[in-house]
């Protein structure tokens, strides 16, 4: 059988073990040490904007911090992009409070600027303001910053900027991550760069970042003895596991290159064919995390994707939309169909920056044949 071609796996660049090494050597097995304040320093010196940043467990933990800072609490209602992974939701759920899905736009596969201001308009009328927008970067393609965060501050809404897939993504030169007023990153195992299990929350400033580690250290008050004022939650970054972001951060670059190599190479190969590949709008630079690509139907796609499998060749469909999932099926949400439709016909690709040329050859291969 041929060799497997994953997805998206992690890609080491040989300069980790040092630091986790580091950890073990100085016994900093724990979530604190050198690794953690330099990985956040690392990534702060990266996005710029003067940033704050807080290493997590995941980004997950983030996005579930950024809405108990906001001040999201039970009965609330947050504004959530329906078009995404199942993590941008769940923590609205942990807070107790109420997702509301919004439809995405077909310029960017993100939220739809029409919906979301729609939804805030009956919301409202109905005595129920949101209390937070969650704003989604999908597959590192930046959503529409400029009208989504004109909405935001029109209706005086936090923003929670759900960057995970979007590390090395901009918009008008600003990095993907800096336009909410919280964002979030996650270094899970397939991710642009990894700690294994990890992830940030972006903070405007440093009480903000305070704060966000206090909460995630179990909100122990300052005291000789266990003195908790607060709910916290065990969310804080192993210092092993920053060691290997420290070792990531520094091919970083290297990483969101390959990335964008992949999907031209793909864009090239697949031109004048019936597969359709999402374009970076003006001022727009995405990671190209994954490369996606639009078929002509839901039985193409699955024709496709089943191919490649016979080939030992990794594939997905696109994200299923929140609005669509068992679990949060009675949930109120605003569509247009792009988000079902994306779901219907479009495949992910194998994106990993370690994927080499003679297997993307052998990934063009099958896909031509259809």
């Amino acid at each position: 059988m041929n060799k497997k071609i994953w997805l998206s796996s992690p890609h080491m660049g040989g300069g980790e073990q040092k630091y986790v090494q580091e950890a073990f050597d100085t016994n900093w097995i724990a979530p604190l040490g050198s690794n953690i304040t330099e990985f956040e320093k690392g990534i702060e010196a990266y996005i710029g904007q003067n940033t704050h940043v807080a290493a997590l467990s995941s980004g997950t933990a983030a996005i579930h911090l950024a809405l108990v800072l906001v001040g999201v609490q039970r009965g609330d209602e947050v504004l959530c992009q329906s078009f995404t992974f199942s993590a941008t939701a769940n923590p609205i759920i942990y807070v107790g409070a109420t997702p509301i899905f919004i439809d995405s736009e077909k310029e960017t596969w993100n939220m739809c600027p029409n919906l979301l201001e729609k939804a805030i308009k009956e919301r409202m009328l109905k005595g129920k303001k949101p209390r937070a927008i969650i704003a989604v970067h999908l597959y590192g393609m930046p959503y529409n910053v400029n009208k989504i965060n004109a909405i935001g501050k029109k209706y005086e809404i936090p923003i929670i900027e759900d960057a995970a897939e979007a590390l090395g993504s901009e918009v008008n030169g600003q990095l993907c991550g800096t336009f909410g007023d919280y964002g979030i990153l996650s270094f899970n195992g397939n991710k642009i760069i990894t700690t294994s299990g990890g992830g940030v929350l972006i903070c405007k400033d440093k009480k903000s970042k305070e704060e966000a580690i206090f909460l995630a250290t179990q909100a122990r008050d300052e005291a000789p003895h266990y003195q908790h004022s607060h709910i916290g939650y065990n969310y804080r970054m192993s210092n092993v596991l920053a060691g290997i972001g420290r070792g990531q951060l520094e091919v970083l670059q290297e990483r969101v290159k390959a990335r964008r190599k992949n999907f031209n190479l793909y864009k090239e190969a697949l031109k004048n064919t019936q597969f359709q590949f999402l374009e970076e709008p003006e001022g727009y630079i995405s990671n190209r995390w994954l490369t996606c690509v639009l078929t002509e139907s839901k039985d193409i796609r699955e024709k496709i994707r089943v191919s490649l499998s016979h080939q030992n060749i990794e594939s997905r469909p696109l994200w299923k939309p929140m609005h669509l999932q068992p679990v949060f099926k009675d949930y109120l949400s605003y569509k247009n169909g792009t988000s079902e439709e994306l779901f219907e016909t479009g495949l992910c690709l194998p994106s990993g920056s370690n994927i080499t040329e003679e297997e993307l050859n052998r990934i063009v291969g099958v896909l031509k044949d259809f």
